[in-house]
């Protein structure tokens, strides 16, 4: 092995319990072996600390400190990173043996890409659930998908350290995070190709704190300003103007943020012109459906369309009630 590694496996964990044992197993197991695994105590009160200090496997570097958040003490891993490419994993998430080795070769494979993740089972607990993360694997689906939402498993994703290098690390804004992940895989799209492999290589475990740190509402205004950033962006626009905030917080049902009378003529034509910007002269057709689909959501909300929406709800409510009343 070489005196620098291949890769950097970052992982933060807080009061990891039974969990990270469990997890850290899952890459000291990988049959890719060229990787260092830095690992962030990051302020755990349980036993995490002392499991940290008994391994002996040199691949696994050891940090504690006290709880900076998650996206600080991911950075703090990255600025310790000595691999060229940056792979994360969470402490309670599992990887299957293949993970580095195939996304490793992926990256060497395709020096244009900067992110790459994988598809994901999900598991509630130690239980499977029946359920998947499939998302896209290709560059331009996933480029628009991240125009409204995050189609990457946050620990299923390995990262080329250079292309971080030149768009910066996991932002520490509390106005920005968490969806830091989003955040940071938004920015760099702007400037390298993503993908993610087609195969499950990741076991995502759903708990009731999976979707955000932060209480719903601050989380969703977060996923709209981003969204809208990255609608700007794919535009030309140097910032977010009302009708791209109209279309991501219409998008996320944030009613807050939706200005008094959208423009729905003008928001139809900007979601068109970022399809066109990332498909290019030949937009592929499921590109093109994609289109079509964030289009005709969007027309949902036209004052007649609503009006109508509205008529039908009632009318159904009184029939409920005349059958109920019947009974």
């Amino acid at each position: 092995m070489s005196s620098d590694p291949t890769v950097s496996v970052v992982l933060s964990v807080r009061n990891g319990g039974a969990d990270l044992p469990f997890a850290l197993d899952t890459i000291l197991k990988q049959s890719f072996v060229d990787f260092e695994l830095i690992a962030v105590n990051n302020g755990s009160k349980d036993g995490t600390r002392e499991f940290l200090d008994r391994i002996t496997d040199p691949r696994v570097r050891v940090f504690h400190q006290e709880d900076m958040g998650l996206a600080a003490a991911l950075n703090r891993g990255i600025s310790l990173a000595r691999g060229r490419y940056i792979a994360r994993q969470d402490h309670d998430d599992l990887a299957d043996p293949s993970r580095l080795s195939k996304q490793v070769a992926f990256l060497d494979a395709n020096p244009e890409h900067a992110l790459v993740g994988t598809r994901a089972e999900i598991w509630i607990g130690d239980t499977p659930s029946g359920r998947f993360h499939d998302h896209p694997t290709e560059d331009q689906i996933l480029r628009f998908d991240l125009l409204f939402n995050n189609p990457f498993v946050h620990s299923s994703v390995m990262m080329r350290k250079s292309a971080l290098d030149r768009v910066g690390v996991y932002t520490t804004d509390p106005a920005r995070q968490p969806p830091e992940d989003y955040e940071l895989w938004s920015r760099i799209s702007r400037h390298y190709r993503v993908a993610n492999l087609p195969e499950r290589l990741t076991v995502y475990r759903e708990v009731p704190s999976s979707m955000t740190r932060d209480s719903r509402q601050p989380f969703l205004e977060k996923l709209v300003t981003i969204s809208s950033e990255n609608l700007a962006h794919a535009t030309g626009a140097a910032a977010p103007q009302q009708v791209h905030i109209d279309i991501a917080a219409l998008t996320h049902n944030a009613q807050a943020r939706v200005s008094k009378n959208p423009d729905i003529k003008a928001m139809l034509a900007v979601v068109s012109e970022a399809g066109r910007k990332i498909g290019g002269s030949r937009p592929g057709p499921e590109l093109r459906q994609r289109i079509k689909r964030a289009r005709r959501r969007l027309m949902l909300h036209q004052p007649s369309v609503m009006r109508a929406r509205r008529a039908v709800r009632a009318v159904w409510g009184h029939v409920r009630r005349i059958v109920t009343g019947a009974r």
